[in-house]
């Protein structure tokens, strides 16, 4: 009896003290000022900033474990597109790491968000010329990376998780159109996207809100998820921007796909959108770190098989 006793306390042992799937503020801000550093120098595509946010995306997807995607040799699928301003080629690549699924490994959740940004601006009177980027979007990839590291971790998805930082959204959405036409759309349950996630939202702390709320169930199945938590999740308040076209989800969901964006910034009021002086030291650590969680949280039964969002509908509304 002591013989079979010992190796099972032992085995006991080493169960309960199995590493606990945790968001570490700590790590979310050094992804969010690592990407948004000055050395990134605004990851406009085609440029060696972008080349260097590329490259820290692919080791933390290495360090993670994540496997690569299809038929892919490496995290990168590289492609080229034609500039619609400047009518120049430019090669660039979507970094796309995959953690497959158990029981239901051939239906995908992609997880995801543009590491691309504006680049270097000179302008006249203007002191500071590298628009960093850091709520749009070094907070959204930082949630990819930190959601990627928690699923890792937590062991638990029965479905494959892909996740995804999205090349030259800013330049017309070309990344996740180029990821759209390689897919079987069928085979993709939920698209979740991450933009703009470092400021509290006008409905207050720990809230965020989703575009598109009406157009599938997925934003009720993660409200259900977030009840007795604490965490809100609001409808987009700004239907007259038309938000829901506006960003990387919008090329899953033309596709059917139950693709949303989370956000959690005051979009109306914002006097750092799309200027220099968003930096990551405009951003609250906290509000990115909760507002992660809370995406975790509310997509569990999604990732894990339980909850199924009902196709989108796609139809463009006025």
């Amino acid at each position: 009896m002591k013989s079979f006793l010992i190796p099972f306390l032992l085995f006991t042992v080493l169960i309960s003290c199995k590493k606990e799937a945790v968001i570490q503020p700590e790590t979310v801000k050094k992804h969010l000022y690592t990407l948004s550093s000055d050395d990134m120098e605004g990851r406009k595509t085609g440029t060696p900033g972008i080349e260097k946010a590329a490259k820290y995306i692919e080791g933390e997807f290495k360090r993670i474990g994540l496997s690569t995607y299809d038929t892919l040799t490496d995290y990168r699928q590289t492609f080229t597109f034609t500039n619609r301003r400047t009518k120049k080629e430019l090669t660039t690549s979507n970094i796309i790491g995959v953690l497959e699924g158990k029981s239901k490994k051939n239906e995908y959740v992609i997880v995801s968000a543009h590491y691309d940004h504006l680049g270097i601006r000179k302008t006249e009177g203007q002191l500071d010329s590298i628009y960093n980027g850091a709520n749009d979007d070094a907070s959204g990839v930082t949630g990819v990376l930190a959601l990627a590291e928690y699923f890792k971790e937590k062991d638990s998805n029965e479905r494959s998780i892909l996740f995804v930082a999205f090349t030259a959204e800013e330049m017309g959405l070309v990344g996740s159109r180029h990821f759209g036409k390689g897919i079987d759309a069928s085979k993709f349950v939920a698209g979740i996207n991450l933009e703009m996630i470092g400021k509290v939202p006008s409905f207050g702390p720990k809230t965020a809100w989703l575009t598109g709320f009406d157009r599938s169930d997925f934003g009720k199945i993660v409200q259900k998820n977030l009840e007795g938590t604490g965490y809100e999740l609001h409808p987009d308040p700004y239907t007259s921007f038309n938000l829901f076209f506006r960003s990387d989800n919008a090329s899953l969901a033309r596709l059917g796909v139950p693709s949303h964006t989370f956000s959690a910034t005051p979009i109306d009021v914002d006097k750092d959108y799309h200027k220099a002086s968003d930096e990551a030291e405009t951003l609250d650590v906290n509000v990115v770190t909760e507002t992660i969680k809370a995406v975790a949280k509310g997509t569990e039964s999604i990732i894990s098989g339980k909850d199924t969002p009902t196709r989108v509908i796609i139809k463009e509304r006025k």
